[in-house]
């Protein structure tokens, strides 16, 4: 399929990926110029500053069948249909149970036929999953969409350790197949490291970690043997473990960006404040 922008729109193809039914593109609009509004253009000239780029999911249908979230379909074009199917009594009973258990949304539309299928425009960053029969476990809320045939369901944490102290972590989202995952991240795609290990293990302090796959042992354990070690050692209480041989996905900068959401710029970066002159 061809790579275009939208028509008589300044955007960019960041990313794709084709498939045999289907091709999905992450479009990125390149200056927002259109406000008329001057509270709202501040917004966009810091935006524009720092470089955020708003972004769009393109879905290319060819006879074939994607779904996204429920609510972020924008619009659709083409002999484009929506399947809302809940798949009888069992089907809605395990799509509530996995809702309710994994906070995440009970149905999920499926598009089906030729046509284009594009999602609300966001700045929100993304990045395009390609799985080749095979799973991936995700952290909540970072699935956006995939190709019709992908799997989404959930997994559930294997370890005593992990039920203890997982927290939120107790479920996960599993994905599994052949063909494309949109997936919505936290931070920049060059900002996160994807690690690729052959029976190594990995020990993370926080909630760095964004997906696993291949043969990955996750387990969340405390840091130390007692809760004053812990504390003396400076990190955590809870360090999640991944051993194996496969991928793990790492956001370093992840909590630092948690952290600007709550506390002043000056408290993050641990600058004195800045004080006004003494007048003359």
């Amino acid at each position: 399929m061809t790579l275009a922008p939208l028509k008589n729109v300044a955007t960019t193809v960041i990313e794709h990926h084709d498939g045999p039914t289907s091709s999905v593109e992450i479009l990125q609009y390149d200056r927002l110029a259109g406000c008329d509004n001057l509270e709202v253009a501040q917004k966009l000239f810091y935006a524009n500053q720092v470089g955020m780029h708003l972004k769009q999911v393109r879905i290319r249908l060819n006879n074939g069948a994607a779904q996204l979230e429920t609510g972020e379909m924008q619009f659709v074009k083409g002999n484009v249909t929506v399947d809302t199917t809940m798949g009888g009594l069992g089907g809605l009973a395990q799509k509530l149970i996995n809702s309710n258990l994994t906070d995440q949304t009970t149905f999920r539309p499926r598009y089906h036929g030729t046509g284009e299928v594009y999602g609300e425009p966001t700045f929100k960053h993304f990045i395009i999953l390609t799985l080749n029969n095979e799973e991936a476990v995700i952290e909540q809320g970072m699935f956006y969409g995939c190709e019709g045939s992908i799997t989404v369901g959930i997994t559930t944490l294997k370890s005593i350790s992990s039920m203890l102290f997982g927290g939120d972590e107790f479920f996960q989202i599993s994905i599994k197949g052949t063909g494309w995952v949109v997936l919505q991240v936290p931070v920049p795609a060059n900002e996160i490291i994807r690690y690729e290990l052959s029976n190594e293990k990995i020990m993370v302090d926080g909630s760095l970690a964004l997906l696993r796959k291949g043969n990955i042992d996750y387990k969340v354990e405390k840091s130390n043997k007692s809760l004053l070690g812990s504390m003396i050692g400076g990190e955590g209480l809870l360090l999640q473990t991944f051993t194996g041989s496969g991928e793990v996905w790492l956001a370093p900068t992840k909590p630092f960006y948690d952290r600007l959401r709550v506390e002043s710029t000056q408290t993050v970066i641990k600058a004195p404040a800045v004080t006004e002159p003494p007048t003359v």
